[in-house]
């Protein structure tokens, strides 16, 4: 339950207060991963939805506003119980790409930033599938904002030559969302469940996700990683029989 949303004096930023609840957080009692993507996904379509620009309406116009990649700096996980503001903004588009940035901030502890985040969304055509360049996104007036952003970039992910396989599983009803396909808070779930029980329960501190082809409905889905523990980093990818799904980066404290 949100208990308040507000747009900044700056006429961009949006935020949205709310609480970490049980049902969202693990059994460390931090905010899971795939809780994070909902949420920051959520309020990208909530400050779209107070521009006029709902998931509806943009339908009728002929767009689907899909993401592609995210890139998280975590400096501390949301716990349970704890109000936290997430705040969001759209960033200078790239000739086929939205970019939005991301902030959540503490509100128990006078604003501390906990998570900061970056993510690119592709406009699609619904029913045909096909990538629109962002110019002809012509409903809002277009971010010249490039805020500042400590966190890796988002980009291509580089994946290593020796990969484990550590799962499979196949794509239930449950996590197909509206758009017809795997939700992309998803995959971070299939991500933390794939790993050795050693390395869930770590301490992240980066995140990477780059979503390649959806995972659709009854689809089998493998699970390879490369662990490096020097590095204290695991790079993930997902394949289907159609190719690779998504590629991840996780750091770790």
């Amino acid at each position: 339950m949100n208990l308040y949303s507000n747009r900044e004096e700056d006429g961009i930023t949006f935020n949205q207060q709310s609480q970490v609840y049980f049902s969202q957080c693990t059994k460390n009692r931090t905010l899971s991963i795939n809780e994070l993507l909902r949420l920051t996904s959520d309020i990208a379509v909530e400050e779209y939805r107070d521009c006029g620009l709902s998931r509806e309406f943009l339908l009728e116009k002929g767009f689907a506003i899909l993401v592609s990649r995210v890139s998280f700096k975590i400096f501390r996980m949301p716990r349970e119980n704890e109000k936290i503001c997430i705040s969001t903004w759209e960033e200078k588009a790239e000739a086929l790409q939205l970019k939005r940035g991301y902030k959540i901030t503490c509100v128990d502890n006078k604003n501390e930033v906990l998570v900061l985040g970056l993510s690119a969304w592709l406009l699609v055509n619904p029913e045909l599938r096909k990538i629109i360049p962002t110019k002809n996104f012509t409903l809002r007036n277009p971010s010249s904002i490039q805020r500042e952003y400590p966190g890796e970039k988002l980009g291509k992910i580089s994946i290593p030559q020796e990969l484990t396989h550590l799962a499979s599983r196949t794509i239930q009803f449950s996590d197909i969302d509206a758009n017809g396909h795997t939700n992309n808070s998803r995959y971070a779930s299939f991500i933390i469940d794939s790993l050795p029980e050693d390395f869930q329960n770590k301490d992240f501190t980066d995140l990477r996700l780059n979503y390649s082809k959806e995972a659709m409905l009854g689809q089998k889905l493998d699970i390879f990683a490369n662990i490096e523990p020097s590095l204290k980093q695991i790079t993930i990818l997902g394949k289907t029989e159609e190719g690779t799904s998504f590629e991840s980066v996780l750091r770790y404290r």
